[in-house]
């Protein structure tokens, strides 16, 4: 089980200040949509660069143009670009095209999902990693519930992860579903001593 580190809402010295000091306990280094937005394709370059052995996702959350968008941040440094599972089935097989070309991946992120039918389509088009994805907005009408796992348990072919305010006491519930990435944002951005926060999740995440 990987550990993913979710930089976003923070400016370019926080990133690499928290980087700097989690890089031992993360796995995979999600430079988030609100960063990208902020600085672009060069701070995904700068990351890659830091930190050659961590696994780089650009939450790009492409939802048109996917050709462009992939090649964009594989050709930055990116290992992993996140495609909207509500986007076209042209959108996703293209992004899924130029991930096989530049021998990287694609993370579908299931924001707004909710029937089975389209993980069905989604396995058919030939997605193997997905995100369940509780959204910052739906955060605030309640906690991230492991209902979500429903989604994707009928099919083990797909690698999951998993996102959504998840911290010290949600973290149990999630790994108790055995996902293959679990995503965390503010409660190691946000903490006082990210190291140490950072450090504990992965280690309740071994336990």
């Amino acid at each position: 089980m990987k550990l993913q580190l979710a930089l976003d809402r923070l400016t370019r010295g926080e990133c690499f200040r928290i980087l700097e000091e989690t890089k031992e306990a993360i796995d995979w280094i999600e430079v988030g949509t609100g960063v990208i937005k902020e600085y672009g394709m060069t701070i995904v370059r700068e990351i890659r660069e830091l930190y050659p052995n961590h696994t780089i996702v650009a939450d790009m959350k492409t939802c048109d143009a996917g050709k462009h968008e992939a090649k964009q941040a594989f050709e930055a440094g990116a290992d992993i670009v996140t495609v909207m599972a509500f986007s076209a089935n042209q959108t996703i097989t293209d992004t899924l095209a130029v991930a096989q070309r530049y021998q990287k991946s694609i993370m579908i992120d299931l924001l707004g999902v909710t029937e089975q039918k389209r993980l069905i389509e989604l396995e058919q088009l030939g997605v193997k990693l997905v995100s369940l994805h509780f959204g910052k907005d739906m955060q605030q009408e309640g906690e991230l519930s492991t209902d979500l796992f429903s989604l994707v348990k009928a099919d083990a072919s797909f690698e999951v992860s998993v996102a959504g305010g998840i911290n010290e006491h949600s973290l149990p519930s999630m790994v108790n579903q055995k996902p293959d990435i679990i995503i965390v944002g503010s409660a190691i951005t946000g903490a006082e001593h990210p190291q140490e926060a950072a450090l504990k999740l992965k280690g309740m995440m071994k336990e």
